[in-house]
């Protein structure tokens, strides 16, 4: 096949779909360019069809070249490894709306390859890697009802604008991406900086319109192109097994779905009644050679497909949901907060049976995440993770993080991000970790509930509480009903699943899978509106627990101390290569970081360690005075003269022996020994900066005998600092900040 291009100017860059040059052993491959940015898209489905599946077997991945960034990997392995949380967020933008495009009966291994080769900072290439996904299929021999396109739309200075630059995310009120058909809208997900419900309309229609130019760039690609779809059976199960089946069941679906709540028991009660149906059909049918290897699967079919038909009818007929419910009530929450003694904050969020048990650690600046990736690298500061275990939906299964854990914990961590206090205020790495103990709809907002509760109770100023809310849809024709606080089941049956987190005065999250084509402007609107109803309705219920941040940190959270320190002093706090600083940390355990103004941070997990740096540092910053008193170290003792004592950092000053005490002292070393702490006080600073210091000034003077003398009433001795400084020069002697040289001849005696 030769090269073919198309190609449009996309808000003022060129913007092409290329075919026939690059991996033409795919089914469909193509190169998408927009700026400096290429994105490779590759699909690819397998020969061999997969029997005995009732699920499309899609994979979508998506991959980062350091190289396109002119980068190196960063650690021990120089080259690419598992895929980084971003690639895995950027595979789940592409898989969402691209699955429900193609033919659930489509029964072959299909997979979808995105690979950057060439990244421009001013442009992202997640949301080229998803027109490429849909232009890839386009012209595969793979059945696909598209095309489909994706952009990214932000808001700066009150104007929409789409695909913005890294560096123009950072300044946005908006970032959410927008996926869709020429007639419908697919997916949205995204955040915000409590934007209004009125916004988010308007977002999604300004996307829609740029869906479309780039929908139609790919339709001119394929018509250049010679495109077979390759044939796959439609699956159609015989008339008679759907009306035997259905009519031997329909009573005990029917109860079933009016009258039991409890999802275990739910779950029982459709083991039993497929069962029964399964039976019946074996019965009837297991002997048809036609049917005797389907008739399990086709069973199956057909007992969920009444369970879905019977659930619709009720929501829309009786508006009655499978526990109760009406189509706006919200389920029962209980919030407790502060349940885990040794956790710097914990809180545990229950909404019928969807329970989260959440978390949030302080730590230092040392424990921020390092981000590498095309964009320049960075430090966050704020981590969330989100734990989906097999027990809380009583189930076996194997422990890890899977793509969908990592995309909900996303979701909840762009949830909250824009309500944490700014890193001057509140100098804290903060990790929040949502362990889901009970599963029966939207954990990822329960998370969002109990991350912000938790938040409160380790005392993080956060701007306002954010609390997040499931909306569900089912449509047929001209009857919809749109429902607050969707179940599992709910989702699983209905036409939508929209997420969507906030704060009284407006949305800072959302995230809207559609599975059915025509939502209307109206509809979305109306979901919108009911979704901040019921979120005003969870938020009242947090705040009755917890409003406002707790009064004091937990006792095992690291405490901040603020000092500052003249500018000129910088230097003498890190010391050569860093020595000085690394000495006091090493010693007192805290962490200390210093900016370029002066102002130093002292982190440490107890009041001990943060005082004693505090004091180290103030003593390096620090200048002598006379008349102080300081609590020294004695460094040197030489008998005959006196003791040299450390009564700064680095600066050592002379405690003659005449100072020491009242009485006579002979020998030094009969009272004080090298390391002794003693409090000593700086009486003069002569002139060419020695210090002479007195401890003897600090002690009562004992009643003295008649005609006793003290070392105050004789005269200084010849070689004392006060009598004679030039005589001391010249011995070499030195008591000056450290710097002592010379040995000192005793006294005569």
């Amino acid at each position: 096949m030769s090269i073919k291009t198309a190609k449009i100017n996309f808000d003022g860059k060129d913007y092409s779909i290329e075919t026939g040059k690059l991996a033409k052993f795919a089914s469909g491959s193509v190169m998408v360019t927009c700026g400096e940015t290429m994105v490779l898209v590759t699909a690819v489905a397998s020969e061999k069809e997969m029997k005995d599946i009732d699920f499309l077997p899609l994979q979508v991945e998506y991959r980062e070249k350091t190289a396109s960034a002119g980068k190196i990997p960063g650690g021990f392995l120089k080259r690419e490894g598992r895929p980084t949380d971003k690639e895995v967020l950027s595979a789940r933008l592409i898989d969402r709306p691209i699955r429900p495009m193609i033919p659930k009966t489509w029964h072959h291994e299909t997979q979808i390859v995105a690979t950057v080769f060439s990244a421009d900072p001013e442009v992202n290439p997640d949301t080229l890697a998803a027109v490429g996904a849909s232009a890839a299929l386009m012209l595969s021999d793979i059945p696909f009802n598209g095309p489909i396109s994706e952009v990214r739309v932000g808001k700066l200075n009150g104007e929409f604008i789409v695909n913005p630059s890294y560096e123009n995310i950072k300044e946005c009120d908006m970032d959410i991406t927008v996926a869709g058909t020429n007639t419908a809208i697919l997916m949205v997900e995204g955040e915000s900086n409590e934007l209004s419900e009125e916004d988010y309309i308007a977002a999604i229609l300004f996307a829609h319109e740029k869906i479309k130019q780039l929908n139609n760039m790919q339709i001119e690609l394929v018509e250049q192109v010679e495109v077979t779809k390759r044939p796959y059976e439609i699956v159609t199960i015989p008339a008679e097994l759907v009306e035997l089946v259905t009519d031997e069941i329909y009573t005990e679906m029917n109860d079933h779905v009016h009258f039991i709540s409890s999802k275990a028991e739910r779950r029982q009660a459709r083991l039993t009644i497929q069962a029964k149906a399964l039976e019946t059909a074996k019965a009837k049918f297991g002997e048809d050679e036609e049917l005797k290897d389907k008739i399990e699967k086709f069973t199956s079919e057909i007992v969920s497909k009444l369970e879905k038909k019977l659930m619709r009818q009720m929501i829309l007929s009786e508006n009655k949901r499978l526990d109760g419910r009406t189509s706006t009530d919200i389920r029962p929450i209980t919030c407790e907060v502060g349940l885990l003694p040794r956790a710097h904050g914990s809180a545990l969020f229950t909404r019928g049976e969807t329970q989260s048990m959440t978390t949030v650690t302080l730590g230092t600046s040392r424990d921020e995440q390092m981000i590498e990736g095309l964009e320049p690298s960075r430090t966050e500061r704020f981590m969330l993770h989100y734990n989906f275990p097999p027990y809380c939906t009583g189930e076996v299964g194997r422990m890890g993080t899977s793509r969908r854990e990592v995309g909900h914990g996303h979701l909840a961590w762009r949830a909250l991000k824009r309500m944490l206090p700014e890193s001057e205020s509140f100098p804290y790495t903060i990790r929040i970790v949502s362990d889901i103990l009970e599963s029966n709809g939207s954990s990822s907002m329960a998370t969002v509930c109990a991350g912000s509760l938790a938040l409160l109770d380790a005392g993080a100023p956060i701007i306002k509480p954010v609390a997040g809310i499931a909306m569900g849809l089912i449509k047929e024709d001209d009857k919809v009903a749109i429902l607050s606080d969707i179940l599992g089941d709910e989702d699983f049956l209905g036409d939508m699943d929209f997420k969507v987190t906030g704060t009284l005065d407006g949305i800072t999250a959302c995230q809207m899978d559609i599975k059915i084509d025509g939502l209307s402007v109206e509809l979305m609107t109306n979901a919108l509106e009911q979704a901040r109803n019921g979120r005003m309705h969870i938020l009242g219920i947090m705040n009755q627990t917890q409003s406002e941040p707790s009064s004091d940190l937990s006792t095992y959270a690291p405490r901040y101390t603020s000092m500052r320190i003249p500018t000129d002093m910088i230097g003498a706090v890190i010391g050569p290569g860093g020595e000085t600083i690394r000495g006091i940390t090493r010693e007192t355990g805290a962490e200390i970081n210093i900016n370029d103004d002066g102002l130093i941070m002292i982190a440490a997990t107890n009041k001990t360690s943060a005082d004693a740096a505090q004091v180290m540092i103030e003593g390096l910053t620090q200048k002598p005075k006379e008349g102080e008193i300081y609590n020294g170290t004695i460094k040197e003792i030489r008998e005959g003269l006196g003791a040299f004592v450390e009564i700064l950092p680095k600066t050592q000053g002379l405690l003659h022996i005449s100072q020491i005490t009242h009485e006579r002292l002979e020998i030094i070393g009969d009272l004080l020994k090298v390391g002794d702490k003693i409090e000593v006080k700086l009486l003069e600073i002569s002139r060419d900066g020695k210090y002479r210091l007195s401890r003897k000034a600090l002690i009562p003077a004992p009643p003295r005998a008649e005609g006793e003398q003290y070392s105050e009433d004789r005269p200084p001795r010849r070689d004392a600092p006060h009598s004679d400084d030039r005589r001391d020069d010249r011995r070499g002697g030195d008591y000056r900040g450290g710097d002592r040289g010379g040995d000192r001849r005793p006294p005569r005696r």
